[in-house]
């Protein structure tokens, strides 16, 4: 597939982690060893950060939490510098449009070698604007495991951002095939947690709620974002214990994430849920409007 708008950056990363040099390459040639642990074992760290207008938004969360999942997975401390440099330079490169996005991965590197991997891959934004108008259907899944799993289980890695995504995608395609666009995960002990790619942003009671951060998900930065906006606007934000029974009284929803934005959730199940549009929109136009 030929990519003639996408960036991609390689990282020369020292054992240390430290970034020793940037190369820009051709995004359609091959750049990957066969065998990189990010490729045969998903062993690795992410994080995907919106473009606006050529400004990353919510870099420095963004690189935070990159530290942090890769402190989980015993990866060497990412050189955060290093990495915002090659952020703002596949930035600059993809200032031209509106809407984009960098994904910047940390691997262990190739099996047996001593040397982690770094790559950033950047592309215009696809166009969102139906999710973020006439919102989205969720489905409700089963997580399989308890809230307090990043306690009891931390090998797990609840609230890492691991390339080990093959579950996230399951549950988007089981989503779709009971109709909905999105799923939402919701622990065995009854606690609403994440969706496989966003956070959820719910309206109860006139509080903006999210779930709380110590029940094995990402802390959101879309959604940290969010919050500080809204406080700004004189709403109310907290973190909460939010259960499905919850959600059936929320008169409005939104799944968050750094790209799509704020998609309003339009039916959870088969349940309708109330669009917010004046305040979708609102949030839609602070979120892509973010110079840092």
């Amino acid at each position: 597939m030929h990519h003639p708008d996408a960036v991609l950056a390689l990282l020369d990363l020292a054992p240390s982690g430290r970034v020793d040099a940037v190369r820009l390459v051709d995004p359609d040639a091959p750049a990957l060893h066969a065998l990189d642990l990010a490729a045969t074992r998903g062993d690795g760290v992410f994080e995907t950060i919106s473009i606006g207008r050529g400004h990353p938004q919510a870099l420095r969360p963004h690189l935070t939490r990159l530290a942090s999942s890769a402190a989980m997975l015993d990866l060497p401390a990412p050189d955060l510098d290093g990495w915002r440099e090659v952020v703002q330079r596949v930035a600059d490169a993809l200032g031209g449009h509106e809407e984009a996005w960098v994904k910047i991965v940390l691997s262990r590197g190739v099996d047996g070698g001593d040397r982690p991997t770094g790559w950033a891959w950047g592309e215009p934004s696809a166009d969102f604007s139906v999710a973020r108008t006439e919102g989205i259907r969720v489905a409700l899944l089963d997580r399989g495991y308890r809230s307090d799993v990043a306690r009891t289980s931390p090998w797990l890695l609840a609230g890492a951002k691991t390339l080990s995504y093959a579950t996230n995608m399951a549950a988007r395609r089981e989503a779709v095939r009971r109709g909905a666009d999105d799923a939402l995960f919701v622990s065995t002990d009854g606690l609403v947690l994440e969706g496989p790619t966003a956070n959820l942003v719910v309206r109860l009671d006139g509080v903006l709620a999210t779930p709380r951060t110590d029940v094995g998900i990402l802390p959101g930065t879309t959604q940290a974002d969010l919050f500080r906006w809204a406080a700004g606007q004189g709403i109310p934000t907290r973190l909460a214990s939010i259960s499905p029974q919850d959600l059936q009284r929320a008169d409005a929803a939104w799944m968050v994430s750094s790209v799509r934005h704020a998609a309003p959730v339009r039916a959870i199940d088969d349940r309708a849920v109330p669009v917010d549009a004046e305040l979708s929109a609102a949030m839609n136009a602070y979120l892509s409007g973010r110079t840092e």
